[in-house]
Order: structure tokens, then sequence, then C-alpha cells
């Protein structure tokens, strides 16, 4: 890199903050823009923004102030974008990539267009619809647009479910009898270098559809890892897409894979990477949109991810209790996002353990998760409806 690189990134929360972290290595001059005046990026980034990212006036003259954009949050104004693209301000990745990623109906069309296997599904335009297809049943029913961290999918079984749908254009995705979750990290830099990290897998949380533990490596054979690169691989070289994107994938139980949903940034399926792989994935993203070679992303630790979530029925000022428990087991290190307020099922921080083996490192991830809670201060009685 030739000169200093002012580098400008749409939002301004927990992944952003991370990206930061690993820009200031690299000497980046960072620009942060996000509607949230105290969001956890505030501090660290050499200048900061109060706006919408979904505003068009907002994000383009943000823009014109960058040498290079990019994003930590899909939900952004692609019309800006793709108008600073052509005004020679460098977009990664692209705003035709993410107008794609934004639609999950897009997305699934893409992906059935281009070969990329994938669960069958439907196109519904409005609730009244389901009733053509009982037949499909069961399914997740996926909004279109705006859904994010399990919020915009609900899952329906048979017509008794109807009343909990959405009215809004959506995806009816066939239910898959899956043996796992994985996801794949894949990054490509403008000289067309590609590189995966290595797969990982994924375990939900019943309650929130959020990632509850991430294994790496994930236990599969080296015949499925490969399919599963190989098909990241595909993936990001179909939306001819710079910077790094998180495949998310179903391992069948007959063997096969199928992409699930995809996210073009840094993302939860990637964050044990800071501390178990040689490049972490925030570098990774920095190297390939800053057209840098790609790093060598081999893991030298097996580890186990635990995201940090806020306790049902407590919202306020964020109390974090458990710390000195947790960091006296060797291996445990924790990721506070600088969120100052809590609220059930929040993403207020990770952690990420770190062994010889997966086994060893669950078995310390489960008694973190005993120790660590994340309440609220001063702690308020509980609240209702703490699922919300």
């Amino acid at each position: 890199m030739q000169g200093e690189i002012r580098l400008g990134i749409l939002g301004g929360g927990q992944l952003g903050r991370m990206l930061l972290q690993a820009g200031i290595d690299l000497n980046v001059y960072t620009l942060i823009l996000d509607p949230d005046k105290e969001a956890p990026c505030k501090s660290l980034c050499n200048e900061f923004f109060v706006g919408s990212f979904a505003d068009y006036a907002t994000v383009y003259a943000f823009g014109k102030k960058c040498d290079v954009v990019t994003i930590e949050i899909e939900h952004v104004n692609t019309a800006a974008l793709l108008q600073l693209k052509q005004e020679g301000v460098k977009v990664f990745p692209e705003p035709e990539v993410i107008k794609i990623i934004q639609d999950k109906g897009l997305q699934k069309e893409f992906y059935q267009k281009h070969g990329i296997p994938t669960a069958d599904f439907r196109l519904l335009q409005n609730k009244s619809e389901l009733e053509q297809y009982t037949n499909f049943l069961p399914a997740f029913q996926k909004l279109r647009t705006l859904g994010y961290d399990g919020r915009g999918v609900t899952r329906i079984t048979s017509p008794a479910d109807f009343d909990k749908s959405f009215a809004a254009p959506t995806v009816l995705e066939k239910l898959v009898d899956y043996e796992k979750e994985l996801a794949v990290l894949v990054a490509r830099n403008p000289s067309g270098e590609v590189s995966c990290f290595p797969v990982v897998e994924l375990v939900f949380h019943p309650v929130h559809n959020l990632v509850d533990y991430l294994f790496s490596p994930a236990a599969i054979s080296p015949a499925v890892e490969q399919q599963a690169q190989a098909i990241a691989k595909q993936v990001i070289q179909a939306l001819n897409m710079v910077g790094l994107l998180a495949v998310e994938m179903f391992l069948t139980k007959e063997g096969k894979i199928l992409v699930n949903e995809v996210a073009p940034r840094p993302h939860n399926s990637g964050h044990h990477t800071y501390k178990a792989n040689l490049t972490s994935q925030f570098e990774q993203h920095l190297r390939a949109i800053l057209n840098l070679p790609l790093g060598d992303t081999q893991g030298h630790s097996a580890a186990v991810m635990l995201n940090l979530l806020g306790e049902p029925g407590y919202a306020g000022p964020a109390q974090y209790e458990g710390l000195p428990e947790a960091l006296a087991l060797p291996g445990v290190s924790i990721h506070l996002y600088g969120k100052k307020y809590t609220r059930p099922a929040r993403k207020m921080g990770h952690v990420t353990i770190t062994a010889a083996t997966v086994t060893e490192a669950t078995q310390k991830a489960n008694k973190v998760k005993e120790v660590i809670k994340v309440r609220a201060w001063p702690r308020p009685p509980p609240i209702a409806n703490s699922h919300l």
C-alpha cells in the first residue's frame, strides 16, 4: 500500500469494532457511519459519523470522504454505493453483490441459476399464498429482507402454524433433515486470489436461533471438508465478489452439502480465527479489499467459540458476572463488544476457548457458560416477555 488509505465502514457495531482492531495493525485510517451515537466503534475509529446507512444522501456524503468503503451489515443503501463506485470510490463488497444478498429470494434464485446446491424453495408475495403449499410443508418461512440474528424466520409445520406466518414477501424453504450445520469463510481479492478457512461446525440456540457454540475444526471427513470449501469458492466466484464471504451450509444425512445463506462480511462463524488461526477473518477481509496477498488460514489450535447473550429477564446497563472465574481457565479469551446496555438475547460478546482438541475446548466452554452471565446493573426485577 502506498500512502494512507481512508477506509469507510458502514456500521459501528461489534464486527466493525473488531475490524478496526485489525486495521490499526495495517495503519489504516478509519471512518465509521452508524445511527447510534454510542456505537461500540465510536472511540476506536479516526472519524465517527452519526447517521443512517440506509439513507442515500448520508451514505453518499460519507463515501465521498473515503478511498475504500466496506460494510459490517448488509442493510445499507446500495443505490448510493453504486453511485460512489461509478465515481471512482472502491466499494467492497460490490453494491451489486450486496443487493442480491439483502434479499433472500434473490439469493435463492442466484444459487439456482448458477448450479449451487441449496434447499428447495418457493417465493411468496403474501400470507394467503401459504394455502397453496400445504404439501410443501414442513418448511421455514423467511422474510426476504431485513431479517438477521434469527429474526424474520419462523417454522411452518402444518396449516395450524399459519397464524404465526409473515404477511410480507418471503421465501418458503423446505425443511432440511441435516446431520450438521457448517460454515466456511472464503475470501477473494481484486487480483482473483481465493482462500478458504477450515470448515467449522455451528450449534444454534434452540430458542433464539443464534449461534450458541462453534467448533473448529468441524468433525467431518476430508472429503466433506473439500466439498464444502469447493462450494464456498464456487459461490464467491459466481458473485465475482471481493472481500470476505461467510457461507452457511447444511450437511444432510445423505452426505450432501446445501448452501443455506451467505453474509458478505466478517461473521459470527469466524470469531474464533482471531485466536485460533494464523490469520483472523478481520485481517483477511482487510487484505482482500485492499488487494493485499491473502493470509494463511491454517488453524494452530482447536477452538470453541461461545456467544455471550444478555440473560433472559434483564434489560438496562450491562453487568458482566463471572469474568475472573472464566479467565482463570487456560486458553480462555473474552471479547466484549462495548455495548452499554443489555437486553434478553442481545449479543454482548463472545468467548474463544483454545485447546489441543475440540473435546478439551468444549469441556472448558461448558464451564464458561455456567459462570459468565450478562445482566443489568443495578439489577431490576425480571421483565415480562423475556424471550423477546
